[in-house]
């Protein structure tokens, strides 16, 4: 009797199988298939791996406004510079990887000294002097850069009992304050001068 039962039951399971088989084969696929090609066509990304890094950050920083540009129909594009947004995405790079520095303590603040070789030096120079526009006043804290050939000689003084912040953030911490940057990288890539 057991044999029975087993053989009925193996039976019906190979019978569901080879049903089930038959329908997903005579299943239509043109309908699915066609809609995601619609979908692809409307700009949507149908996810078929795991990643998500778009690249190194500058590629991710002009990946991100490009799309917003493309997505804007207001954009002039006769106005847009991405060539120049990239120049100084390399500027930060170059400063935040090659650049030295060396730091004094001086009165309520700090003398840093920061220098670099070939394309490094002009690259502190600018980022060094643009940041100081942006930054000099905010927080009661005074910016004063001077220039030499192999960098820039930057004096930051608080009116604030801001010295162990300073100390401990440095120089590249410094260059790194203020949520600006977002709206100068914008300002550069749609054409707008961010220091007048």
């Amino acid at each position: 009797m057991k044999h029975y039962l087993i053989a009925a039951f193996l039976m019906g399971t190979t019978s569901a199988l080879s049903a089930q088989e038959t329908m997903h084969n005579t299943m239509n696929h043109d309908s699915h298939n066609t809609a995601q090609g619609e979908t692809m066509a409307a700009g949507m990304q149908v996810a078929t791996h795991p990643a998500t890094e778009q690249g190194q950050s500058a590629f991710a920083a002009i990946e991100e406004i490009v799309l917003a540009l493309d997505a804007d129909p207001n954009t002039d594009w006769s106005k847009v510079d991405i060539s120049g947004l990239r120049a100084h995405l390399v500027d930060m790079e170059l400063v935040f990887t090659d650049a030295a520095v060396a730091t004094d303590e001086v009165k309520n603040g700090f003398v840093f000294t920061v220098t670099g070789a070939g394309k490094t030096t002009g690259a502190i120079q600018r980022m060094a002097f643009a940041h100081s526009g942006i930054m000099s006043g905010v927080g009661d804290w005074t910016f004063s850069p001077q220039m030499h050939d192999a960098g820039v000689a930057l004096t930051v003084i608080t009116a604030a009992d801001d010295m162990d912040k300073m100390r401990a953030i440095g120089f590249f911490g410094i260059m790194a304050l203020g949520m600006h940057h977002q709206d100068h990288h914008w300002m550069m890539a749609t054409g707008t001068n961010p220091h007048h």
